[in-house]
């Protein structure tokens, strides 16, 4: 059995890379990729060609072709990317892998404003908290970006820019069903009153789900963990003058679900109830050739666990300042410059251990140049100062050639510095080390962007990434342990994308990655990407038989991983080792009337079992169906 679903998964794989497609539910490497516009790579619009970097975009066209996923299944199939549980039950933490790269190491945006989680023992952000159906689009960034984003951006950035009010105002329903007992249902209404845009977004998600955790030998009937998310996004936008726009946004979620005792270990009576809440306002001010901007949020985040009345209760607030300018001196130079403020607060305490309280804050400012030519000749070299409050200054560089040919070959290289500052929880907890410094990093990236023809891409890209300074947990003092600046990582690897286009109503994509790294400590030096393949491709068709009915079949290899994790039977560390698997996903739309779409996901198909996490169940074959109303 498990060698014909290899075979069959074989063939669908290979009968896509003949055809080279686009996935439509994923990633979009479409023809004429250089022509895509994005902002997040330079902080003001700039079409791919026109930057030095690898950047991608899931756009509102896939995005609406992704109905009842979620948004770690949908950044799951693009190259270099793999997200740590997403086939787990949905309330486990997503975290997402970029290049090999640690997820704290990843920074994720929600409408260009750094988010992070005060709360937690590395500050990450859990981007399973997003509901797929508040996202416009999804800008990803690779390489190391702290020059323009600051700490965290070391493997790369994910700006998650939520939907804003356009075109007459329009309301929509949608409702799903599947497997695990899951519901889900969207309310949502968009659009614009004379000069005040509106977008609002409520949902409410229901599973009954499975086991968090995977019986061991001889265990059996593990019981099942509910999961509950409710979730509003509220964007207006009101343009005061020609010149001037106001813009507020504003986005709140709660996550409730039952949890398990750790790997191979069932729980009973053990919850946990998280909300986050997302606050901002922003305004941006058009001058001759440029533009003036400020933004102002407050993130805040709440978590209780409850383990039979045992009580942790953690909480975190970030406070966000940044004023923004970009300026064109000519068709030749223009610049994007800022400063910013972050302050981070967090309030931690359970039955086991002292309170923590504890804040700090970081302060920068930053300036990029943008250069080009005539000849096709262009490039960015910029700089951030850095000052934490703890641990003082540090200074990061971005130097960013490139060049475009005949306006469609594009060839790069980017060598850049980048950081991560150590968590509160790190500093000032019962481990914590007030010593700790941020680890640091260079990144060095070479490629190019190739579109052959309006009908046929191909991008290769290269990178070697050194970071220093790596946090870890480990002996501080003789008989004394905490977090430590202890070791060195190295990692490196490529990617490898094709896209093409063979007849209008098809779209064809394959991508392969593959990265390798080490991590050396003042004993030993070992492979430690755990959880994170060194091999991953996937190959992805879509297809639209009428104007009404289309479909998307996605493939992807996820290879060979090792894992590490504690058993609670021994109270010992587990190395283990993670087989290679095949996920095959089949995606079917079909648009009724003008205002009725109505749509299925059926997910591993191959009913593949595999394994994410080390003790942990996985999700076998399933699927979700529902419909969309739209009222205009």
């Amino acid at each position: 059995m498990k060698r014909t679903k290899f075979y069959v998964a074989a063939g669908l794989g290979l009968a896509q890379f003949v055809l080279l497609y686009s996935n439509a539910s994923a990633q979009d490497r479409n023809p004429e990729t250089l022509g895509e516009v994005v902002v997040t790579a330079s902080r003001s619009p700039k079409k791919i060609s026109e930057i030095g970097k690898v950047a991608r975009v899931i756009t509102a066209e896939t995005l609406s072709k992704s109905q009842g996923r979620t948004l770690p299944e949908v950044l799951n199939n693009i190259a270099g990317i793999t997200i740590g549980g997403n086939g787990n039950n949905p309330g486990d933490v997503k975290s997402v892998y970029l290049r090999g790269a640690s997820a704290a190491n990843t920074l994720i945006l929600i409408d260009g404003i750094p988010v992070n989680d005060a709360s937690e023992i590395t500050g990450e952000y859990n981007i399973s908290a997003i509901p797929v159906d508040q996202v416009e689009r999804v800008e990803i960034l690779k390489g190391g970006n702290s020059t323009l984003y600051g700490s965290d951006a070391v493997a790369g950035v994910i700006n998650i820019i939520t939907k804003k009010g356009a075109g007459k105002l329009a309301a929509s329903l949608l409702a799903t069903g599947g497997s695990y007992d899951t519901y889900k249902q969207v309310l949502g209404l968009n659009g614009e009153i004379g000069t005040t845009s509106v977008a609002f977004n409520a949902s409410n998600l229901d599973s009954k789900s499975f086991s968090t955790a995977a019986p061991g030998k001889g265990e059996t009937n593990f019981d099942k963990d509910g999961f509950h998310q409710k979730s509003v996004s509220l964007n207006l936008g009101q343009q005061l003058s020609n010149k001037f726009r106001l813009s507020g946004n504003f986005q709140g979620n709660n996550n409730q679900a039952d949890l398990d005792n750790g790997a191979f270990a069932d729980a009973k009576n053990y919850t946990y109830d998280k909300t986050a809440l997302l606050a901002g306002l922003g305004g941006k001010y058009t001058i001759d050739k440029g533009a003036i901007g400020f933004n102002v949020s407050q993130n805040n985040v709440r978590n209780r666990y409850n383990n039979n009345g045992s009580i942790t209760n953690n909480s975190g607030k970030i406070s966000h300042l940044e004023a923004n300018f970009n300026y064109a001196f000519n068709s030749n130079i223009d610049i994007a410059s800022g400063a910013s403020y972050r302050f981070s607060k967090t309030h931690q305490h359970n039955t086991f251990s002292p309170p923590l309280f504890a804040d700090n804050n970081i302060k920068s400012l930053f300036t990029s140049l943008f250069v080009r030519s005539n000849s096709g000749f262009q490039a960015e070299l910029g700089g951030r100062m850095n000052d934490h409050s703890q641990y003082g200054s540090n200074f990061t560089y971005t130097i960013n050639p490139s060049y475009l040919f005949a306006e469609r070959y594009k060839v790069f290289v980017n060598v850049s510095s980048a950081y991560r500052v150590p968590s509160l929880y790190q500093l000032f907890s019962q481990y914590g080390n007030l010593n700790l410094e941020p680890e640091t990093s260079v990144t060095y990236e070479a490629g190019l962007d190739f579109n052959f023809t309006s009908n046929l891409n191909f991008a290769f890209s290269y990178f070697k990434r050194d970071i220093d300074k790596v946090i870890d947990f480990g002996q501080v003092t003789p008989g004394v342990f905490g977090y430590i600046n202890q070791n060195n990582q190295k990692d490196q690897g490529f990617e490898v994308e094709l896209g093409y286009r063979p007849i209008t109503s098809l779209n064809l994509t394959a991508f392969y990655a593959h990265v390798d790294g080490e991590v050396t400590t003042p004993a030993s030096q070992t492979f430690n990407l755990f959880r994170r393949p060194k091999d991953s491709f996937g190959l992805n068709t879509g297809f639209d038989a009428s104007e009404a009915l289309s479909f998307n079949l996605i493939y992807k290899f996820t290879g060979d991983r090792q894992d590490r994790y504690f058993d609670n039977s021994t109270f010992k560390t587990i190395d283990a080792e993670m087989k290679a698997y095949n996920m095959v996903d089949l995606y079917a739309q079909f648009k009724a009337t003008q205002r009725i779409t109505i749509f299925t996901d059926v997910k591993n198909l191959l009913d593949e079992n595999y394994v994410d996490f080390s003790g942990y169940n996985t999700k076998g074959l399933n699927f979700n169906a529902g419909f969309r109303l739209d009222f205009r």
